[in-house]
């Protein structure tokens, strides 16, 4: 049969643990299959996204080499689960779009989304124009530094109209490639058709289109074409509409729909996802870990999940428990920063937007509390990651003399040990002064 046989081959790529764990009870559903799309069941929508994310391509491949056609695949969860769990959202589909399979992400869902106060705009006004096409906020242009979400909501939007809508999700670079091979080819009819016929056009990372004014010209008509029809445009990119490098017109159609910015998530965000990233891939972490990635690790979202991925996947080759210690020694390379470049002026500055007070209130004479707090975070954290002496603080500060920072010092120490949740914020706050001076 000829799943055994791709059993064979994923199971000399891959630990025992995760053969066992993921791919040993999934169940080819061979009577559903065709020749271009193979399904496959697993127990549990778990399972489903991990084989989906980890393995998906490399089944098709598998499939290919023993019948000549690259299916798709679609994993689903086994009937017993589905009674429990809502299939009509679990479902995994790899979708292929022509035959370079621009890929919609089928776990990148609304419902995988973590949601927070950085990204909540963004979030609702995508999931308003997933349901309503071309009526409201047509173009919606989704803006923010990388991997902080934008290419998980586009995918979101064309997950949720899949089989619904023809929907073309493709990265900018794969549009200025292919538009490229049909001018080259003399099929430039077929691209217009392709791009202008769609009922969602999906383009990640539009910023690719700078510097290239033939393309401009094209994405230009077909823009208008399909706003025209009241077909939904959403693009994203790393920057802000007014820094792109682009035409005029195209500026001005970008701004004529709803703008989104992704902010960088606050810690409690970060934490959300690690939790949700953890749970979708079966990773067990205690909230000290937790607590700990999400204060020692940048704010791309993308990296975080490659270091779970990393510790999950080591910890389960070398069969070690996933301990604190272990977990530090993992991302060691996440946290080589320079503190010689790190000043005073940099603490108060990162330490006041945290805390939303004024720079110049740290070095006043008020004593509210949160001054008060501010205050002891920049000796504490002066201390730390400067050369300053107390006696040069103490000046800084506008502080009668040096034993005035002991005490502080002391306090702040005493405070940190008896309150997780003050210890959790000075390390947010000194990754973002680090992060600062990348």
């Amino acid at each position: 049969m000829i799943w055994n046989i791709i059993l064979k081959e994923l199971k000399k790529e891959i630990t025992q643990e995760q053969y066992n764990r993921y791919i040993k009870n999934l169940v080819f559903d061979e009577e559903n299959s065709q020749s271009d799309l193979k399904i496959l069941l697993a127990n549990n929508i778990f399972i489903a996204n991990w084989v989906k994310r980890n393995y998906a391509n490399k089944i098709a491949l598998l499939f290919e080499n023993e019948t000549e056609i690259k299916p798709a695949i679609k994993i689903k969860v086994k009937e017993k689960q589905e009674n429990k769990i809502n299939k009509t959202n679990y479902d995994i589909k790899i979708v292929q779009i022509n035959q370079k399979q621009s890929i919609i992400n089928p776990s990148y869902t609304f419902e995988t989304f973590v949601v927070g106060e950085s990204n909540k705009f963004a979030f609702n006004v995508s999931e308003k124009v997933a349901q309503n096409q071309g009526t409201l906020y047509n173009p919606l242009f989704i803006s923010g530094d990388t991997g902080l979400g934008k290419t998980h909501l586009l995918n979101a939007i064309g997950n949720y109209n899949i089989g619904k809508k023809n929907v073309v999700l493709i990265t900018c670079e794969e549009f200025l490639n292919d538009f490229t091979d049909h001018l080259r080819n003399k099929t430039i009819d077929k691209f217009r058709s392709k791009y202008r016929n769609c009922d969602y056009l999906l383009i990640d990372d539009i910023q690719f289109l700078i510097g290239k004014p033939q393309t401009q010209e094209e994405f230009f008509h077909t823009f208008n074409e399909l706003k025209e029809n009241k077909k939904q445009i959403v693009l994203t990119s790393d920057q802000q509409i007014k820094d792109l490098g682009i035409e005029e017109r195209l500026k001005s159609r970008f701004q004529n729909g709803v703008t989104a910015q992704i902010q960088t998530p606050e810690l409690e965000t970060k934490i959300a996802i690690i939790k949700k990233k953890c749970e979708l891939d079966l990773i067990q972490l205690n909230d000290e870990i937790i607590n700990f990635i999400a204060t020692n690790v940048n704010n791309n979202i993308r990296t975080i999940e490659g270091i779970l991925m990393t510790i999950n996947s080591y910890a389960s080759i070398m069969n070690q428990e996933i301990t604190l210690d272990f977990v530090k020694n993992s991302i060691k390379s996440y946290k080589n920063i320079n503190t010689e470049k790190i000043t005073l002026n940099d603490i108060v500055d990162i330490t006041s937007k945290s805390l939303n007070i004024k720079p110049a209130d740290i070095k006043s004479k008020k004593r509210t509390k949160d001054i008060l707090l501010a205050r002891k975070i920049v000796i504490f954290l002066g201390r730390k990651l400067t050369r300053n002496s107390m006696p040069e603080l103490a000046i800084f500060l506008d502080f009668k003399d040096h034993s005035s920072i002991s005490k502080a010092m002391k306090k702040i120490q005493e405070e940190i040990e008896n309150n997780k949740e003050l210890e959790i914020k000075i390390e947010e706050i000194e990754n973002k002064i680090k992060e600062n001076k990348k």
